[in-house]
């Protein structure tokens, strides 16, 4: 890997050149094993919410059946290292935990469910098209309702647990020294999406407590998963995401939330009956850079996931994945009203972000305070592109792959929406 001028380069994508410390560290979870019986990991996860049992938790046969799915992708990926597998068995667990702690909040609180989710607004694209700088500059109107990622893992506050000795919040703690050990393991994550406790994350990590999301495809090669998980009814789920909302709304709220998701583009109908008064804005931009940037994503975590690389596959199945997003999205994109939307394009946006804000706001006659204005270019000051190093792509060097016959794939796409073709690599 080199750095030059914030221009970072990974070089090394197809045969990794682990550290001293990645390889320590894969070394000794090989001497681990990964217990993966579902009452041992239910068991850990009531223990670890402080509930009394999952009674009321939703542990019905269906669930059962989607979270044996999700375990059984899990454990087919063969070429995982037990460091991976040992990851994915502590966030199921998680998942679980949450879980039964919503179910106890609910229990303890049953007004929870009345709480209205009001006219949200809801970023909708692909990564790297501008839903993160988006959604985290919206975030900054006071009187939105986001989620932040250290939110987004451990949404429920423990039983018992309060503020630390220096008053910060230990679900806030526990993901401050995740990120400074993710930042020390993978450096580059951050210049490709930098999860620092703050950071407005996606709501489709609280769909996951009902093991029904596309999230696992990022963690693992699933294919098992993606196919057991497009066959599901989303809209039973989508309404669990918004009682987690609601959740969250009643104990740190309430205010009009702005969520975002990839996952939303494959999903429309479900989000609009579970968001019927939602204004969704569509962020677009060539696939191309969609896929190398989703492709290199995943390849350079799959140095301490895997025991070796397969670029041809990270590739072929992450081309496939974003055409199937946004043909979905193509083919749904006008079940949603007119006067409920906006389409915006990457180059439209980058640099025009106060104007489009503008617009946003005026036409859901929400007032543009000047401190609300304030913020957002306070932030906008604050986050320029490429604040954690500009990150050099390139498909013919790490994947072998002309960009423009794969952009022929997409010409369903260019033709809906306005699109520009790139040729950069950034």
């Amino acid at each position: 890997m080199t750095t030059a001028a914030s221009i970072l380069t990974i070089d090394d994508l197809a045969a990794p050149r682990l550290t001293e410390l990645q390889q320590q560290l894969v070394d000794f979870a090989e001497t681990q094993t990964a217990d993966w019986q579902i009452d041992k990991m239910l068991d850990e996860a009531v223990q670890a919410a402080g509930v009394r049992d999952s009674e009321g938790a939703g542990i019905t046969p269906d669930f059962l059946e989607r979270l044996n799915a999700h375990i059984g992708a899990i454990r087919a990926d063969e070429g995982s290292t037990v460091l991976s597998q040992l990851t994915l068995r502590e966030r199921t667990v998680r998942l679980l935990r949450n879980r039964l702690m919503l179910a106890d909040l609910l229990r303890r609180y049953p007004e929870i469910e009345n709480i209205e989710i009001e006219k949200p607004f809801i970023v909708v694209g692909m990564p790297r098209t501008g839903t993160t700088h988006l959604v985290n500059l919206i975030a900054r109107d006071p009187r939105r309702r986001a989620l932040p990622y250290w939110e987004s893992m451990h949404p429920f506050p423990i039983h018992g647990e309060g503020p630390g000795a220096d008053g910060i919040d230990q679900r806030y703690a526990r993901i401050k020294a995740e990120h400074v050990w993710v930042d020390q393991m993978l450096p580059y994550v951050s210049a490709m999406h930098d999860r620092f406790p703050e950071a407005i994350e996606e709501e489709i990590e609280l769909l996951d407590l009902d093991f029904a999301s596309y999230v696992l495809e990022w963690y693992a090669q699933v294919p098992s998963w993606r196919d057991y998980y497009l066959g599901l009814d989303q809209t039973q789920h989508y309404a669990y995401m918004k009682k987690v909302l609601q959740a969250l709304t009643f104990l740190r709220g309430p205010r009009t939330w702005v969520l975002k998701s990839p996952q939303h583009s494959e999903q429309l109908p479900a989000l609009m009956a579970t968001f019927p008064d939602a204004t969704v804005i569509f962020t677009h931009r060539d696939p191309v850079a969609v896929i190398q940037s989703s492709a290199t994503m995943m390849a350079y975590g799959d140095r301490i996931r895997r025991h070796s690389m397969n670029t041809d596959w990270v590739i072929d199945y992450w081309t496939d994945r974003v055409e199937r997003l946004l043909g979905a999205c193509v083919r749904d994109r006008d079940l949603i009203p007119k006067e409920q939307s906006f389409d915006i394009s990457f180059h439209q946006l980058n640099g025009n972000e106060l104007t489009f804000l503008e617009k946003l706001y005026a036409h859901n006659g929400v007032e543009l305070t000047s401190e609300v204005r304030s913020e957002f270019e306070s932030y906008l000051a604050d986050n320029p592109r490429g604040k954690h190093g500009q990150l050099r792509y390139d498909l013919q060097r790490d994947f072998q792959r002309d960009p423009d016959e794969i952009r022929k794939r997409f010409d369903f796409y260019f033709e809906r929406f306005d699109v520009k073709p790139e040729t950069s690599q950034a």
